[in-house]
């Protein structure tokens, strides 16, 4: 199926066992995405209390989006906050270094060290990107992960004016974390997979409490966990890559969990939100550019790829992508083009 056959949309309640599957599916490290009904229906429930929200205002809301084939299958997933650490603190490692001067040796001495702080607290997030394997073609992870940003930019109120990505970290063939092990694993007595089905569920403020507050030197850190810090999973690599893109960089702020890269940019100047032009629908015409298309507040938010033709008075819509979004002449979407 081509991208066109697919569309965003929000997520109900009747997702919960196409998102349950998935997160089987999504391996160590995928916390947004736990393969626990409870916490995947509590998920849901929140997105719910978020979309009904009438407030225009930013909260501590949670929007979880799905992607959904033609046929009305549910093959991937991603999620939005809208603020972090509204509610409990947000914590990250912020990795940085000391230099020191010795005049009795002639020598200056630079060491890396990782700070625990909240400097990003209350800055909007995208997350729990998730795509069925089977999918993984045609443009569906770019339609998944812009989507989120063409939703900021219809509900722009709703969201911290500086945003973040978590990346997951390098995890190895074992399912070992070699960051967990070489700092958090010393202080708790689980090793990552039990930590890791433990935050998953309850979130990791576990470790946020229990940690030492003091600055880690990473010179005593295990070769390997000095290596994984700021490096992104193997299969997190192309995300890494949509995410620079988009604008957003890595300021040297890792995860406490597994030490993933954490990117951050301006909302404002992320691109798919800075390029983003509302228009009336027009038409449907077959060719022009592909662009990706989104229409519809709130939980009525849908987002698909489709070709379309801009002129003085709109936007031409083809007749699939016309049919992904439900729209019509007259109606307003937003649109940006295919990067």
């Amino acid at each position: 199926m081509t991208a066109t056959a697919h569309r965003v949309r929000a997520a109900r309640a009747s997702d919960l066992p196409a998102l349950y599957e998935m997160a089987k599916l999504a391996g160590s490290g995928f916390t947004n995405l736990p393969p626990d009904r409870d916490a995947l229906r509590a998920k849901l429930d929140r997105s719910a209390a978020a979309f009904a929200r009438a407030e225009d205002s930013v909260a501590d809301d949670l929007f979880v989006l799905v992607l959904e084939s033609a046929a009305g299958e549910v093959r991937g997933t991603c999620q939005i906050f809208s603020a972090v650490g509204l509610a409990v603190p947000f914590y990250s490692y912020r990795l940085g270094t000391l230099t020191q001067h010795s005049r009795i040796l002639g020598r200056t001495f630079s060491a890396d060290m990782l700070s625990l702080t909240t400097d990003l607290e209350g800055s909007a997030e995208v997350g729990g990107l998730f795509l069925h394997p089977a999918e993984r073609a045609g443009g569906l992870g770019l339609l998944l992960a812009r989507a989120r940003y063409l939703f900021i930019r219809a509900h722009r109120p709703r969201f911290a004016d500086r945003i973040l990505a978590e990346l997951r970290g390098v995890i190895d063939e074992a399912g070992a974390s070699p960051f967990w092990d070489g700092l958090a694993g010393r202080f708790f007595g689980l090793n990552f997979q039990e930590a890791d089905r433990f935050n998953a569920v309850n979130g990791h403020q576990f470790i946020a409490d229990l940690m030492p507050k003091h600055p880690i030197y990473t010179a005593m850190l295990s070769e390997a966990a000095r290596h994984a810090i700021g490096l992104p999973h193997p299969s997190g690599r192309a995300a890494m890559r949509m995410l620079e893109n988009e604008g957003f960089a890595f300021e040297r702020y890792v995860d406490i969990f597994d030490g993933g890269p954490t990117m951050t940019a301006r909302t404002d100047a992320v691109r798919s939100i800075r390029d983003a032009q509302q228009a009336e629908v027009t038409g449907v015409r077959e060719g022009g550019e592909q662009a990706l298309v989104a229409t519809g507040h709130l939980a009525e938010f849908r987002a698909t790829l489709a070709c379309v033709d801009r002129d003085a008075g709109g936007l031409a819509i083809d007749a699939a992508g016309t049919a992904m979004l439900d729209v019509a002449p007259g109606d307003r979407v937003w649109s940006v083009p295919r990067l």
